[in-house]
């Protein structure tokens, strides 16, 4: 079986519906997928429909955005919670807020400089979708300020400009307690991508593992290579369970559905932990 699980619609950064993700998995030959936007779970009917369609098994997930008191960026992947669960939705919603409120400022400190106004970010947010700099980034792709949105994040929108605006995101043990109270299953995504900026302290990684984090997504291109290896041993030493995934984002980014896969062994133990909702088959 071929299973990946990490992918994202245009509910949140992907480019495409959550109906024509579905038909592009099916098109990689994908058995399984997991969907997993950005703080959202509002892809998950559409996307449920179109695996029922194309004979996929959907995996309802979300990529829960934190951030750690010393300001680096953690994305905890859950998978098979509970989406009416209140401590969770709160913090979700609380932290959908502060993007909308950051992504506002952020556009007007770019407006001194380049012709681009909140309407023009509008024009790529799909109904229902998390606002970020990704849609920023389009916007300036579309008005020719960058050439991509990648190029866009290397340099405009990087953590290091002066057009960057934080915003609220909960610590990531905290996500990793509310994800299991609502009956999901926490695995912390591309923890060693070293070159999208610092990762976390082992102090950090001991209080999520603490909290009850079940699993490590290993198999992914930001990893480097001397991440995955101490990755492993970790997750030997604590007894978490390893995935591999693709990160998939349209058009929005070049890793293809499928580049990395996660195990029928790792599925099973996923679908064993999550009580929250179940698998689309």
């Amino acid at each position: 079986m071929r299973i990946d699980l990490h992918a994202h619609s245009n509910v949140s950064d992907g480019t495409q519906s959550p109906e024509r993700l579905i038909h592009a998995a099916r098109e990689a030959d994908i058995d399984v997928l997991a969907l997993t936007d950005h703080d959202s779970t509002a892809g998950w009917a559409e996307a449920s429909n179109a695996a029922r369609s194309e004979g996929i098994v959907l995996i309802p997930g979300m990529e829960v955005s934190c951030r750690t008191e010393d300001g680096v960026s953690v994305h905890v992947l859950s998978y098979l919670h509970d989406p009416e669960h209140l401590g969770l939705l709160d913090e979700i919603t609380k932290a959908r807020e502060a993007r909308l409120t950051r992504a506002e400022q952020m556009v007007d400190r770019l407006a001194a400089d380049y012709p681009i106004t909140w309407e023009h970010v509008l024009e790529h947010l799909a109904p229902g979708a998390t606002v970020g700099r990704p849609h920023i980034a389009d916007a300036l792709v579309k008005l020719n300020v960058v050439e991509t949105r990648s190029h866009a994040f290397a340099h405009i929108l990087s953590g290091r400009s002066s057009y960057f605006v934080s915003h609220y995101a909960p610590n990531p043990a905290l996500a990793v307690d509310l994800i299991r109270q609502a009956g999901g299953v926490p695995v912390f995504a591309h923890p060693a991508a070293s070159i999208r900026g610092r990762t976390v302290s082992d102090r950090t990684m001991g209080e999520m593992i603490d909290a009850g984090l079940a699993g490590l997504e290993i198999e992914h291109r930001d990893n480097s290579d001397e991440g995955k290896a101490k990755l492993r041993a970790l997750a030997d030493r604590h007894c978490l369970l390893v995935t591999g995934s693709s990160d998939y984002h349209g058009a929005g980014k070049p890793n293809l559905l499928g580049e990395n896969l996660t195990s029928e062994k790792a599925l099973a133990r996923i679908e064993e932990l999550g009580t929250g909702t179940k698998p689309i088959r």
